[in-house]
């Protein structure tokens, strides 16, 4: 690696430094994109002297090359939970359409502890670079996928690219936790531009020149990001003392924690994704993959404590009360939210005939309320410092928003009621950066990028869990709600079939047919909201054994 020092500030700065310089020593946290599937990279100790003027320019420079990722990252969530259902059913593969989402966060939890050990040894520009590199190709992949599993395929590759957009985009700084709020919602706003185009446009060009267009849009954008960054994101420039082989760099990355960190979630996740109409909750496979899950853990925890040398996950940190609740109230929350928008789309697509434009546009109103919390949050816990009430708000207004989408989304919603998803995003926004708060104000500095990692991780998990049990619970009611309705109509096994595998059959169809199928989807997509209120539930009560502390 090489170290240098800036001309203008004098400061020795090399890649594993912060890419924004620090304020004078305070008590300090980190902030970054409040993306729903963020994670921070590793934060080395800064310069003692710093330069006010050199530190706003950098800011300035970095932030220009660097939220363009950000942009990318959260547009291209929104686009798939907007389109997902419609690329599945081109393939007649409507039940399978979760994978599309599920597949690329499992491949986030995965690859991204690897980045922040890979870019703390070869320098973040490198793995940024590297990062947008891979994500370009897997959409390039999509773009060109002649059956789901290739586009999945793609979606893992993605993933892969995408874990490192979103652990190494994010703009590190050290500042006052009380800040932290303020500088994640000010982050927040090209996050949420981003959530908010994904869905409306990908659905857009879904009805119009195909979906697959939506995936080779992101290509140029991707190369403009690496153009980018590799212009404006400073390189090293001076050998630093000592060369490190190459064998001994890799020598220091915990692969085999990372393997077995990505095998006990994948085991876990694959239940959910395959019970239900495909196979029972009893049958020896599913049984088989839990315990295979619990198997990898047990080993995930003995490499971690006694073999490996830097492990990829803290573990340690999870006997503190001040890591573990935050990363429980992450979790619950993004596994109702993302549950919930999961569902959204394919809700009006099916009872309103909606095109996919319109079922993404209903997306947006949720976008906007985990926006407009974020901001107010960063507000309030800068102007007052507390941040406990915060969380327990948030737990309640998302509870209030699957309560109201359980009792009124009944086939008939109106453009009011479709506002019913408001509460949950702004519960979404304002958990998000009070529970981050909640973590890095509470632990020593020198642990904060540490318990930044299992927050986002848990962040992550969240998502994968929220998504795969929608669709569970979407999926097993589907099969025996229409067994149960269309009784011995004519070509009735065809009929079921194809309800559950085309939105387009959906659709064409006509009559007490389609009303009985509109009739079985609602009522199991109204299950889903079910199980998303208790995620937000449980939250709430998660949220009342926050220990505060005045910041």
């Amino acid at each position: 690696m090489k170290t240098g020092t800036d001309a203008k500030s004098g400061l020795s700065q090399d890649e594993e430094s912060p890419l924004i310089l620090p304020n004078p020593p305070q008590p300090t946290a980190i902030y970054g994109s409040s993306s729903s599937t963020n994670t921070e990279g590793s934060i080395e100790t800064a310069a003692d002297e710093f330069s006010p003027k050199s530190s706003k320019r950098s800011i300035t420079v970095i932030i220009t090359a660097l939220l363009i990722g950000v942009f990318i990252a959260n547009a291209d969530g929104s686009l798939l939970l907007a389109t997902n259902g419609w690329i599945a059913s081109e393939f007649n593969d409507l039940e399978n359409a979760s994978w599309l989402v599920t597949s690329y966060v499992l491949t986030l939890c995965a690859a991204q502890p690897l980045y922040i050990k890979l870019s703390d040894i070869y320098g973040r520009r490198t793995m940024i670079l590297i990062a947008y590199s891979i994500f370009g190709i897997g959409c390039a992949i999509c773009a060109l996928g002649q059956s789901l599993p290739t586009v999945v395929a793609g979606r893992v590759i993605s993933g892969v690219g995408g874990a490192g957009m979103d652990s190494l985009v994010n703009i590190l700084i050290t500042v006052p936790p009380r800040d932290v709020g303020s500088w994640r919602s000010y982050v927040n706003i090209v996050a949420t531009t981003g959530r908010s185009l994904g869905g409306p446009v990908g659905g857009y060009l879904a009805d119009t020149v195909g979906w697959r267009w939506s995936f080779l849009g992101q290509c140029p954008l991707t190369l403009l990001a690496i153009i980018s960054t590799y212009l404006l994101v400073p390189k090293q420039t001076a050998p630093r003392t000592g060369v490190i082989k190459a064998g001994s760099k890799l020598a220091r990355i915990d692969f085999a924690g990372a393997f077995l960190l990505a095998a006990t979630i994948l085991f876990f996740l694959l239940p959910l994704e395959i019970t239900g109409e495909k196979i029972s909750w009893t049958h020896p496979i599913v049984l088989g993959l839990f315990v295979s899950s619990i198997t990898m853990g047990v080993l995930f925890v003995l490499v971690e404590t006694h073999w490996a040398k830097e492990p990829i996950f803290p573990l340690n940190l999870l006997r503190s009360r001040h890591v573990v609740i935050p990363d429980i109230l992450v979790f619950l929350q993004l596994a109702a939210q993302l549950g919930m928008m999961y569902t959204v789309p394919l809700y009006f697509q099916v009872t309103q005939d909606a095109s996919t434009a319109v079922a993404g546009a209903h997306l947006f109103p949720a976008v906007t309320g985990v926006a407009v919390a974020g901001l107010l949050s960063g507000y309030v816990i800068k102007k007052t410092g507390r941040y406990k009430a915060l969380l327990t708000i948030a737990s309640a207004c998302a509870s209030v928003s699957y309560l109201l989408l359980i009792l009124r989304w009944h086939g008939h919603t109106n453009w009011l009621e479709s506002l019913y998803v408001v509460p949950g995003g702004f519960g979404s926004g304002m958990l998000n950066s009070a529970a981050f708060v909640a973590l890095t104000a509470t632990i020593d500095r020198d642990q904060v990028a540490m318990a930044a990692s299992t927050f986002f991780l848990s962040a992550n998990g969240g998502m994968a869990v929220g998504m795969a049990s929608a669709s569970a619970v979407l999926q097993s009611g589907l099969r025996s709600g229409l067994e149960a309705r269309l009784g011995d109509i004519p070509h009735r096994d065809l009929v079921i079939k194809k309800s559950m595998s085309s939105i387009d059959y959906i659709q064409s169809l006509e009559g007490d047919v389609k009303s009985i199928v509109v009739g079985v989807y609602t009522d199991s997509l109204q299950k889903s909201h079910y199980l998303n209120l208790g995620f937000a539930v449980t939250g709430f009560f998660v949220s009342l054994l926050v220990e505060e502390i005045q910041i």
